[in-house]
Order: structure tokens, then C-alpha cells, then sequence
């Protein structure tokens, strides 16, 4: 869907009833919102009380790379999606070329190694959901122990260190791309955030440091950054996706 489209969609959902037409019955609220920003558009998707799991690729078989085809793996479950978005870096066939732990299986060992691109500009980090269910964004090199690790997302670079930005970021650099990456606000909540038009990595930083308070923040992707979100009707198809964070409600 036309990114200009999207934001349209949004805001007539906004504005609409959120009873449903046949049975009155009000429908949960989207957990995600348009925000504006330094003059640019964004949006935010977090709930507190969300269960949020990393999804790749089935047990045998190819990864996923859409969220039509991750719907359809996670067949009744996917009625309790609040959120998906795409959550990591990976090669040409959709594999993840760092971290992914699924259901305490690790898939896909961590990524120490040196190199080019967005991953290797350390240092980079781990979005990760520990077996109590608590969140966090951890540097790679901080990361020793995943064994109380229920589901992790490899990805880089870190935007936000102890609140601080990444040392190789300027305050609003030329690099412009759509953009998307995950942070833990003030209050401890996940916050997943996508871009609705190119920024810097400077900006998208400032905002999960200065909007939402977050000390860590990890970018996920540029180009491909990508949203489903049902309740208002979202689901971004242009582009093939790697690893995949999911957000369901609690029943």
C-alpha cells in the first residue's frame, strides 16, 4: 500500500466509530499512531501488555518473507495480532544474517564479525524477550548469556547507547530512508517505530530518546521497513521481509 495511502487510511480510522456495525460491540483500539516529529511523520506501535515473539521461517522450510504468508503460518492466532514489523537484517533468501532465537531455539548464532553496511556499523545490537516475558535492547557485545532467551532479533546499528546517540551519527545527516527499529520507553514498554517518509538516522533516534524517553534503541532496516497492522487496516507489501517481530494481545 502507497505510503501517502497509508497515512490517509489512518486518519479516517482515526475519526471513525469503533463500534462495529452489526453488533455495536466496540473493537480493541489499533496499539499504533501517526505522530509528527521534527516536521516528519511517524508511527508508533506499542502495548504494555502485548506478547511479543520473533518469527522467521517455519521449523523446516523457507522463511516466510510477507506478512500475508506469516498470517497464514500462524493460522487462528493470527485473530489476536495487534502488530507485526519487520525486525532484523538478512541475506538474498530471506535468512537472518545475525541472532534469531524462536521459542528458546536459537536458529541463527550471533553476528561478531567485522564488515560493510548498516549491520557492521558497531556497534550493533539484540532485541530481545527473555523467558519472564520483559523486553530489551542489548549491545552485541554486552550479550554473553541467551539461555533465558525466549525470542531475539539481531540487527544494527544501535541508535540509542545509555541515551546516547550512536558516536557515528550527525545531528541530521544526508542518508535519508524510510526506517524502522525498536526501543524501550521510559516506562518500560516496547516501542516499535516505522517512518512514514525518508529520515536520518539522527532523527529516528532523537525521537525514541527525546518522545518516549528510551535510554537503548536498535535500528531494524531501511528500504524494507514494513507494518501490519489490522486494526486499521495496514499491511505493507513492498518489500520481501526477513525476520519479523509479532505483537498479540492477551486474551
Amino acid at each position: 500500500m502507497d505510503r501517502i495511502l497509508v497515512l490517509l487510511v489512518l486518519s479516517l480510522v482515526s475519526c471513525s466509530d469503533p463500534q462495529t456495525a452489526d453488533s455495536g460491540v466496540r473493537s480493541p483500539p489499533s496499539p499504533c499512531r501517526s505522530e509528527l516529529f521534527e516536521g516528519s511523520r511517524l508511527t508508533l506501535c506499542a502495548r504494555k501488555d502485548a506478547i511479543l515473539e520473533i518469527h522467521s521461517a517455519p521449523a523446516s522450510g523457507a522463511p516466510y518473507r510477507s506478512f500475508a504468508a506469516l498470517e497464514q503460518a500462524l493460522g487462528s492466532r493470527s485473530s489476536n495480532v495487534l502488530f507485526a514489523m519487520n525486525a532484523g537484517m538478512f541475506d538474498d533468501e530471506g535468512r537472518p544474517i545475525g541472532l534469531v532465537i524462536e521459542q528458546g531455539r536459537e536458529l541463527k548464532a550471533i553476528n561478531r564479525r567485522r564488515g560493510r553496511g548498516n549491520f557492521h556499523l558497531l556497534p550493533n545490537g539484540v532485541f530481545l524477550v527473555g523467558k519472564n516475558g520483559i523486553a530489551a535492547v542489548v549491545e552485541t557485545g554486552k550479550l554473553r548469556d541467551v539461555r533465558d532467551v525466549a525470542f531475539a532479533s539481531q540487527s544494527g546499528p544501535m541508535l540509542l547507547m545509555n541515551g546516547k546517540l550512536h558516536p557515528s551519527f550527525v545531528p541530521d545527516g544526508e542518508s535519508r530512508h524510510y526506517r524502522n527499529g525498536v526501543g524501550i520507553a521510559a516506562d518500560g514498554t516496547p516501542a516499535f517505530v516505522i517512518s512514514e517518509e525518508p529520515v536520518s538516522f539522527g532523527k529516528i533516534a532523537r525521537y525514541f530518546r527525546d518522545r518516549l524517553g528510551a535510554r537503548e534503541a536498535l535500528y531494524f532496516d531501511g528500504a524494507v521497513s514494513s507494518l501490519w497492522d489490522p486494526r486499521n487496516g495496514r499491511r505493507d507489501n513492498h518489500a520481501e521481509l526477513g525476520p519479523m517481530v509479532v505483537a498479540f494481545r492477551r486474551r
